[in-house]
């Protein structure tokens, strides 16, 4: 992509003066990865907070919150946060279990006796992206019909005569149907709009002022505009209707409002220190284990510290909030970017690294018993992968009929995203029956990496890819 002069805009001084002071050194470090990051993924504008033990010790902004204006972004600058709605929505829920209201071990049906596989899946499936409903925000229309206003049945109408992805509990796979269905139960058991119990019951108790829904956009004089890449080109997104995205993602917010949020649900001003820590504790699911997810928060790591918060993407933006508790370190992250890879989560990573260098040098070591050759087949392969051009001779028949049939073109379409490879990390060797397993880690830049397998058979072929 061309690099544009705005990106390396710094709109804002940083006020980590007023708060307990980031090293020097480490300040330069972080804002050098936030140029790097915007300048990599073509981003207009980011706004960057970071905190530790509660204490603000880092805030920038960087770029552009409107390109087409020139308008700089601020620390104040208003960004939809996307999914990280889903948290307020599982808080909603709870809440209202406090209450005597709801239970949420309840069928669907308890509640919503009439929407798909009601009686088959529960609120806590719902929450936890365990419950296999299929995908209301699939399909080729998606971004000409969620910019229009839909009632709930239209909806729901989207996804009605679909089969379950899976089992109920079986396995994880992100769902914004299920907090679709959660917001209407909001609506049933507390009898107040989506939008106004949030606002009553949420927004409020944790001094939220500058925290509203994407269909308020237009009278906010520092909101930003949000872009993507189409055929290589930046431009202007479509922003989702506040009827389509709802209890799924249709929050806009500012650094510091997001930040009384996480002070509110921590500190027990939302719901009980329990109902908290349920919410930050992963499910298990019958037949994959750990979902890494909890209700309304991942629940995960990077660098392998424990990582719990959400990320948020819409057409336009994409948005991170991460805890790390063990460091006790906070990072949040806007951006007016809604490609994938997500601008905000790389942010974040890119962010803890700098703040914690010894723990990134221990990640990035390669595992013994390396093999270079094998190696340089690996980085090979995948950069033909990314081109869309691989060779197939290097393939199973089995995984070969799936890259012609149409894997290879999908390949291309996720991996060329990541851009060239700046390392291929060897990260060990596993065996799973007759297949030998390398396993690799590959980085692209401050905050942008991939796992990425080949399994092997014992003829020497590809039968096998793993990513993620």
């Amino acid at each position: 992509m061309q690099r544009l002069p705005w990106m390396l805009c710094l709109c804002s001084v940083s006020l980590a003066a007023a708060a307990a002071p980031v090293a020097t050194e480490v300040d330069k470090r972080i804002d050098a990865d936030v140029h790097a990051v915007l300048r990599h993924t073509d981003t207009p504008g980011a706004a960057i907070a970071v905190f530790k033990d509660g204490r603000l010790v880092y805030r920038q902004a960087y770029g552009l919150r409107n390109r087409e204006s020139h308008l700089p972004a601020s620390v104040d600058t208003w960004f939809e946060i996307g999914s990280i709605t889903k948290q307020f929505t599982a808080a909603a829920i709870l809440q209202l279990q406090e209450a005597g209201k709801l239970g949420i071990d309840a069928k669907l049906a308890t509640y919503l006796p009439d929407a798909p596989h009601a009686s088959e899946v529960t609120l806590r499936q719902l929450l936890s992206h365990t419950s296999g409903l299929p995908e209301y925000l699939d399909g080729p229309d998606i971004e000409h019909v969620a910019t229009r206003p839909a009632t709930f049945d239209q909806l729901v109408a989207r996804i009605k005569d679909k089969p379950l992805d899976f089992a109920p509990g079986s396995r994880w796979s992100y769902s914004n149907t299920g907090y679709l269905m959660l917001g209407r139960v909001i609506e049933m058991v507390s009898h107040e709009p989506y939008r106004q119990y949030v606002r009553t019951h949420l927004l409020e108790p944790a001094g939220m002022t500058d925290t509203f829904t994407v269909a308020d956009e237009g009278r906010h004089p520092t909101m930003a505009v949000g872009y993507r890449h189409a055929q290589g080109k930046l431009e202007r997104a479509p922003t989702i209707h506040d009827t389509f995205g709802g209890a799924a993602g249709n929050l806009v917010s500012t650094l510091d409002d997001l930040e009384r949020w996480n002070r509110a649900l921590m500190g027990g001003k939302i719901v009980s220190p329990a109902d908290y820590a349920l919410m930050a504790t992963s499910v298990m699911t019958t037949e994959k284990g750990s979902a890494e997810y909890g209700l309304g928060l991942f629940v995960d790591s990077v660098e392998g510290q424990p990582r719990v918060g959400h990320t948020g993407g819409s057409f336009g933006f994409t948005t991170a909030n991460e805890y790390f508790p063990k460091q006790g370190v906070r990072v949040i992250a806007f951006t007016n970017n809604g490609d994938n890879p997500e601008p905000g989560e790389m942010l974040t990573t890119a962010i803890f690294n700098e703040l914690y260098p010894e723990i990134y040098a221990a990640t990035r070591k390669p595992a013994a018993g390396e093999d270079v050759k094998m190696t340089t087949a690996a980085r090979t392969t995948f950069m033909q992968l990314q081109s869309g051009n691989e060779d197939d001779s290097r393939f199973g028949s089995k995984l070969d009929a799936k890259m012609k049939a149409g894997l290879s073109a999908r390949l291309a379409k996720q991996f060329s995203a990541f851009g060239v490879p700046t390392a291929f990390i060897f990260k060990g060797q596993r065996a799973d029956g007759s297949v030998k397993w390398f396993d690799y880690l590959i980085q692209f830049g401050p905050g942008s990496m991939l796992k990425f397998g080949l399994g092997f058979d014992e003829a020497g072929k590809v039968v096998s890819l793993s990513f993620g």
